[in-house]
């Protein structure tokens, strides 16, 4: 008897999802609960669960096709696969290049069963990203160790396996000469000129079009400003020993620029309000959207209630986005909402820039990379540590002078961090 697998509920307002991958194929055994397929919905990619312990059967939507909410996309059937083992460890080995015997196994008789142990090992269930990894570096996922939740493989864990292969690998003997492989003439001495198209991502294709109709339904302006972060780095080099020791967690700019970003939201709140139809919509709360660079894409996953966190509430918070990010692991839920948005592009060395706000919130603030630059100090000329600051903002709710304001709010609290304790 087969047991129907259905898309689940995706969140609210995701009426559709897009079908990335299969993480199983027909035949192989699978447990309750275990990952079968990969969903690219709007802001994240989602792992759909088998139902039952059984067999993967039939699969009825191809990769790449759309898929609408409790529409039936596979078959669960029961028993236990035993016979179709041997085949549901095809694709997880990943063979070096140019072994020619295992295109020969492939078209043998079927190979000895493998020790239980290893028959567990070789049917991993790998998220889109660390197969990815996986299949670039050309290892064996059932040789490493998973330190992610239920042992499972992180994209760290499979960077940090292919380090070590790289590096305690000997040279490869020469193997007895085979006849040459022809020549192929590069493409730039043949001339040619090479294009490839790739199908835009579900997540890609809505930032495109969120980003554009920000342009086209707010007034976009962007204000800037400079900021010395002297007295941060100080703070963070003089507590982060401490920090890390009481709280487990890297002391980080970021929250420094969250915190102060919440005294600024209180003294300027149209910057953190919105606008509804003809309403504008103030808020007594910040919820904060923080970019995260993830393998499929930008996700801004929301830290909720800021107003009422630690320093060390907000770095775990960030530090776990982070993480889950690069896992394909965040949830739908974790994306939705937020009041204002900060994005760190300092990460990447990016010197200054102008960011597009997130509808439908009303303004979005920009982070830059530190650099020493000569500022005027006490009628002296002297090297600090600077940062630009940029805020973008919908200029038919917030004011420019209500922007300037805000920023050297920020500017004021990061340059003297002892306000934001005493909320000054």
């Amino acid at each position: 008897m087969a047991t129907e697998v259905k898309v689940p509920t995706l969140g609210e307002s995701i009426t559709e999802a897009t079908l990335g991958q299969w993480l199983k194929k027909t035949g192989e055994a699978v447990k309750a609960d275990e990952a079968i397929a990969s969903l690219e919905t709007d802001k994240v990619a989602v792992e759909v669960p088998s139902p039952i312990d059984g067999v993967m059967g039939e699969q009825l939507v191809a990769e790449g096709e759309n898929v609408e909410v409790g529409a039936v996309i596979a078959r669960i059937e029961s028993g236990n696969g035993a016979a179709a083992q041997p085949q549901a460890t095809v694709e997880t080995p990943v063979n070096p290049p140019g072994a020619g015997e295992n295109i020969e196994a492939r078209e043998a008789p079927a190979p000895p069963a493998a020790p239980e142990g290893e028959e567990e090992e070789s049917q991993l269930t790998l998220s889109p990203a660390v197969r990815r990894v996986v299949l670039e570096h050309h290892l064996d996922p059932s040789k490493i160790k998973g330190t992610g939740k239920d042992g499972r493989l992180t994209k760290d864990d499979v960077l940090t396996a292919a380090k070590a292969h790289k590096t305690e690998a000997p040279a490869p003997a020469p193997e007895p000469a085979p006849a040459p492989a022809p020549v192929r003439p590069s493409a730039a001495a043949a001339g040619e000129r090479r294009e490839e198209r790739v199908r835009m991502s579900r997540l890609r294709q809505t930032v495109a079009r969120r980003l554009k109709e920000a342009q086209d339904t707010a007034a976009l302006l962007t204000t800037f400003n400079d900021v010395d972060m002297t007295a941060v780095m100080e703070a963070r080099s003089r507590y982060k020993d401490l920090f890390d020791k009481k709280h487990g967690i890297r002391l980080g700019f970021m929250s420094f620029f969250v915190k102060a970003a919440v005294l600024a939201l209180r003294d300027i709140p149209s910057v953190n309000a919105s606008i509804d139809g003809d309403e504008i919509v103030y808020r007594d709360y910040v919820d904060v959207s923080v970019a995260v660079s993830a393998p499929q894409g930008l996700v801004v996953p929301v830290i909720r209630d800021v107003q009422a966190l630690s320093f060390a509430d907000i770095e775990l918070a960030i530090a776990d986005f982070g993480r889950r990010a690069k896992d394909g692991m965040l949830k739908i839920e974790e994306m939705q909402g937020g009041t204002f948005t900060i994005s760190n592009g300092g990460v990447f060395g990016s010197l200054l820039s102008t960011p597009i706000i997130n509808p439908p919130q009303s303004a979005v603030l920009g982070m830059h990379r530190i650099e020493e630059r000569p500022v005027v100090v006490g009628g002296q000329i002297v090297a600090r540590p600077m940062m630009y600051l940029a805020l973008s903002y919908d200029h038919r709710l917030i004011d420019g002078r209500e922007a300037v304001t805000f920023l050297v709010r920020m500017k004021e609290a990061l340059e003297d961090p002892m306000r934001l304790l005493i909320d000054l």
